[in-house]
């Protein structure tokens, strides 16, 4: 009886947390004056590589001309901050901006009632979970998927595809991975101090290459390529971007 009444004193306390969360993003908005009417918002999501992939992404949009703005970071942001970043990100001509999306945020809501442009999904690894089950992570995943993004797209050669398999675009879904995909990795080298792979990117091969070494840079690379050419772009400025982005030394 006790365990049961903490766990509805519990549910309730998130349902009030959720709500406010839901509230305050309203506000902002309209404080803002809604600058996502101008832009495109690329989310990136999984349990590791996130940072890596909106850089590329970065990198490939700003290889085309494009205005575009990043927060990308691998702890979860509050929702004053996103919010801000946004309108920063208009006030500066910004035609795109992409954001780092961690299941944390999407539980506390701190992405509620953005339009999605992208959302592309590194992986899903249970070790890199910390404070929820992977029951809770799936659900949570789910609340970036079910706000209706044109594009999307999901990793095919990790573990738990099926999990997140039922995820469409409305417009379109794209998949890669060494599985049968739509960017298909064909190929990679690894190096001290960088990584090249090539892929098969709606049947053009493109080869790639990144001063991120390892082997998971190679995936990275791939999904990076698979929202850039969901998005129009083509390989040359793929190939450009992901070379343009040097990590900081640590």
């Amino acid at each position: 009886m006790e365990k049961r009444e903490k766990a509805v004193k519990g549910n309730k306390n998130g349902g009030l947390k959720a709500k406010s969360q839901r509230l305050k993003a309203r506000v902002l908005k309209s404080y803002y004056g809604n600058p996502m009417r101008d832009m495109k918002l690329i989310a990136i999501t999984g349990t590791t590589g996130k940072t890596i992939v909106a850089h590329y992404v970065h990198e490939i949009l700003r290889a085309t001309g494009e205005q575009v703005a990043v927060l990308a970071s691998d702890r979860p942001f509050k929702i004053g901050m996103l919010h801000k970043f946004l309108s920063d990100a208009w006030k500066a001509g910004a035609n795109y901006v992409i954001v780092t999306v961690p299941a944390e945020g999407l539980r506390d809501n701190v992405f509620y009632g953005l339009p999605v442009y992208v959302a592309g999904m590194t992986n899903f690894l249970t070790a890199g979970l910390k404070d929820m089950e992977p029951e809770e992570y799936i659900e949570n995943e789910k609340t970036l998927f079910d706000m209706k993004p044109e594009i999307v797209v999901l990793n095919r050669d990790d573990l738990n595809y099926e999990a997140f398999s039922e995820f469409k675009g409305t417009k379109k879904t794209i998949t890669y991975g060494q599985s049968s995909s739509d960017v298909k990795i064909l190929n990679s080298k690894l190096y001290a101090r960088g990584t090249e792979a090539t892929l098969s990117i709606a049947s053009e091969i493109v080869s790639v290459a990144t001063f991120v070494p390892g082997e998971t840079a190679v995936a990275y690379m791939a999904l990076a390529a698979g929202i850039a050419n969901g998005i129009g772009i083509t390989s040359e400025f793929i190939i450009e971007g992901i070379a343009n982005y040097e990590p900081e030394e640590k």
